[in-house]
C-alpha cells in the first residue's frame, strides 16, 4: 500500500526544515538565525519547526548528525569490515573525506561553529562529542590497525589522527572563508591526492623515525 500523500509530507518536512536551516546558518551565523528565518526558507510556518525541534539549538544537532555524524557512522562500518591492507583502507576513507570536505554544503558547519563556540559552548561541546571524537575515532582506528599489521611506524594515533584530518579542516576553511577571493578555484582534488600520498609515505613502516 503507498503512503497517503499527507504522510509522504510529513516525512519530507524535517530534511526541509534542516536543509532551509543550513542556508540560513550559512548565510546568518547562528546567532542571528531566527526560528522565522528557517520558517520562510523552508516555506512554513515557525509553529511548524516545533513540531519536529524544540529550539534552534536542536535543529543545529540534528543538522550535524544528518550531514557529518550519519557519513562518520557509514565510514565507521566499512573500517570494521575491511579485510585488505592498511594503506588501502586510510585512502578510501581519506578520499571519502576528501569528497565531502570540497563538495558538501554541510562544510560551512565549522566555520559556524568556530565563530560563535564562545557564546554558545554547549554546541561546541556537542560537536566535540558526536564528531570530532568519532571522526579522530576512526583514523585512529586505522593507524593503530596498520602498526598492529606492521604496516605502519610506530607513532601515536591521536597525532596520525590529527594529521589526517587536518588538510580536510583547511578546505572546508578555504572553501568557506577565502575561496571567493581566490583568482582561479582551487584544486582541492589536488589537495587530496597531495595528501593522500604524502601520508600514506609518512606513515609507512620503511620509513625510519627521524
Amino acid at each position: 500500500m503507498r503512503p497517503q500523500r499527507w504522510q509522504r509530507r510529513k516525512d519530507e518536512r524535517a530534511p526541509e526544515i534542516l536543509g532551509a536551516a543550513l542556508t540560513c546558518f550559512a548565510e546568518k551565523g547562528f546567532a542571528a538565525t531566527r526560528m522565522d528565518d528557517i520558517a520562510r526558507r523552508a516555506g512554513i510556518t515557525k509553529g511548524t519547526i516545533y513540531l519536529y525541534f524544540e529550539s534552534k539549538e536542536a535543529v543545529f544537532q540534528a543538522l550535524a548528525r544528518q550531514e557529518v555524524a550519519e557519513r562518520i557512522a557509514e565510514i565507521t562500518a566499512m573500517v570494521v569490515a575491511f579485510e585488505g591492507p592498511t594503506p588501502d583502507l586510510l585512502r578510501m576513507v581519506l578520499t571519502a573525506g576528501g569528497t565531502m570536505a570540497r563538495t558538501s554544503d554541510a562544510a560551512v558547519l565549522p566555520k559556524v561553529l568556530m565563530a560563535e563556540s564562545g557564546t554558545f559552548p554547549e554546541l561546541a561541546e556537542f560537536w566535540r562529542r558526536e564528531i570530532i571524537d568519532p571522526g579522530l575515532g576512526v583514523f585512529a582506528r586505522i593507524i593503530a590497525r596498520g602498526q598492529a599489521r606492521g604496516e605502519f611506524r610506530d607513532m601515536s594515533p591521536q597525532h596520525g589522527a590529527r594529521l589526517c584530518v587536518a588538510p580536510m579542516m583547511i578546505i572546508m576553511f578555504w572553501r568557506t572563508v577565502f575561496g571567493k577571493f581566490d583568482d582561479q578555484p582551487y584544486d582541492y582534488q589536488g589537495l587530496v591526492d597531495a595528501h593522500i600520498e604524502t601520508l600514506l609515505r609518512g606513515l609507512s613502516a620503511e620509513n625510519p623515525k627521524p
